[in-house]
């Protein structure tokens, strides 16, 4: 039996280390504070096609948290200034290549800034990390269509639908719109963005903006951004939402799309809606996947070759 070996071996753990250290050291240099929100949460922010790991703290349901997001605005609405977290996040039914159960993430807030400013500080960041070009940004719509996609943000079902038999998609039983698009961009779009560069799209459809403002347009966009390096999502910023009542009314969306799909509601995290409320300052976020980026830093082809135990090593 070697299972009991670990999966990266001891210059990858070298490499690993090295890497953590540079994370650290560029927010030491530009001024943010390290903080470590609790991992073990009796209330979460529910998100659409993210299940956290459900657990029991001796008195009541507990979960693992997916992100530090909701501890970290708390903090940002109690005046902490710029921060960040660099530790591990809990997800489940998320397994393989570029997925596993338990990961480490980088999440950080600057205060103040644009979402363009973070744009340019994360591709920046992964560039010199990766010692690749801080590439090209493109629109979502045109990540689309220059795959010969229609556009996505006035596409009918009907529309998305053909281009996905058109392509030979298979695709998975009974998704609403936003699913299908998510589906569709993961499966078609990233594989054929360019390559050996930091590529930015930016301007998702209103319908995904989760935690991010929405710019009314025409179109309506959501106002963040994922990062990709050879195809692989590093990165997802947002221009965050600090409007409370709109915050909570996206999150009872959320429970109710779960409803339909006949998954369980998750506990709303009120002292999170609770700051939104008291002040959250303009402020936009960005959480990086520390794992992929070792992965690509390291020319891998798997988490399980960068991360000492992997789940399916536990």
């Amino acid at each position: 039996m070697t299972q009991w070996r670990p999966g990266c071996g001891g210059e990858r753990l070298r490499q690993r280390a090295r890497l953590l250290a540079q994370l650290r050291a560029h927010f030491a240099r530009t001024a943010a504070l390290e903080v470590d929100p609790p991992a073990l949460q009796r209330a979460i922010a529910p998100e659409h096609h993210i299940e956290p790991i459900r657990c029991y703290d001796g008195q009541q349901l507990c979960y693992l948290h997916t992100s530090p997001e909701s501890c970290m605005k708390r903090l940002l609405a109690a005046g902490s200034g710029d921060i960040y977290f660099l530790g591990k996040v809990y997800r489940s039914e998320e397994q393989g290549e570029h997925h596993n159960h338990e990961f480490t993430l980088l999440e950080w807030y600057r205060v103040g800034w644009s979402l363009a400013q973070l744009q340019d500080e994360t591709a920046g960041l992964i560039g010199d990390l990766l010692g690749i070009k801080a590439g090209c940004a493109m629109s979502y719509a045109q990540a689309f269509m220059q795959v010969g996609g229609p556009d996505p943000h006035t596409a009918t079902m009907a529309e998305l639908l053909a281009w996905a038999e058109q392509r030979a998609v298979s695709l998975p039983a009974e998704l609403e719109r936003g699913a299908l698009l998510d589906y569709l961009q993961a499966v078609v779009v990233e594989p054929q963005l360019p390559h050996e560069q930091v590529v930015v799209v930016n301007g998702f459809p209103a319908e995904r903006a989760a935690m991010a403002q929405i710019d009314p347009g025409p179109p309506p966009v959501a106002q963040r951004f994922e990062v990709y390096v050879n195809g692989v999502e590093l990165a997802n910023g947002y221009l965050e939402l600090t409007d409370g009542a709109e915050q909570r009314h996206r999150l009872e969306q959320v429970n109710a799309q779960r409803l339909v799909q006949g998954l369980s509601p998750i506990a709303v995290d009120q002292r999170f809606l609770a700051a939104l409320q008291a002040g959250l300052p303009a402020v936009s976020g960005v959480a990086l996947g520390v794992d992929r980026l070792l992965m690509l830093q390291c020319g891998a082809t798997s988490l399980d070759e960068v991360m000492p135990f992997s789940q399916q090593r536990v």
